[in-house]
């Protein structure tokens, strides 16, 4: 019910309609770099994440509505003005909605891993969606994932070393990346979390 709430109070505030070419630049005039963070979740790490680099515009996308409540609502508590949400899968938003060139970075933060071998498939990191986000990033742009299941790791970094289009790899988890409770809970169960980055070349 609070989700809920909070989605009909915000979402004509914070919420972005999926229609036309969306400019970063307008959305967030005053910040010096537009992020655009895949599957929000729940949307405690986004929140976060967004109140500790308050010049940075930030774009959540995603598509479960309880995640998006949930979203806004830490929107309100943290008062946040730099982080705004669109509701559609992200390949149709980057294909039909923005702009090659527009966004400093992607962030993908825990995606599903889609462990069973039928599905793999279904995992987002594949080969097309390295040329979509390749378009969409501005020169020394940068893709940042987490994950904490270890095949979909080594997917991941055999994916991106049979491109050209980036250049990276495994990193130290950062500082600023904040421990949200789903990541918790997979670290007690004895997950190993991986952070990958990887920028765009060419």
């Amino acid at each position: 019910m609070a989700q809920e709430n909070a989605y009909k109070r915000s979402w004509p505030l914070f919420g972005i309609p999926v229609e036309g070419l969306i400019h970063p630049a307008e959305i967030f005039p005053e910040s010096n770099r537009h992020v655009m963070e895949i599957g929000t979740g729940m949307g405690e790490g986004t929140a976060l994440i967004a109140a500790a680099f308050p010049e940075t515009g930030f774009i959540g996308v995603e598509v479960h509505k309880p995640g998006i409540g949930a979203l806004l609502g830490h929107i309100e508590r943290l008062q946040l003005t730099n982080l705004k949400i669109m509701e559609e899968d992200a390949h149709l938003i980057l294909q039909n909605h923005f702009e090659d060139n527009s966004l400093d970075a992607f962030h993908l933060f825990f995606p599903d891993p889609w462990p069973k071998r039928r599905h793999l498939k279904r995992r987002i990191v594949q080969p097309e969606f390295l040329i979509l986000i390749h378009n969409k990033l501005k020169d020394g742009g940068y893709i940042h994932i987490a994950t904490d299941w270890i095949p979909y790791a080594d997917w991941i970094q055999k994916v991106f070393a049979s491109s050209q289009l980036f250049k990276g790899g495994k990193i130290e988890r950062p500082e600023w990346r904040p421990l949200t409770k789903f990541e918790g809970q997979g670290v007690r169960k004895g997950h190993i979390v991986t952070d990958l980055k990887y920028y765009k070349q060419g």
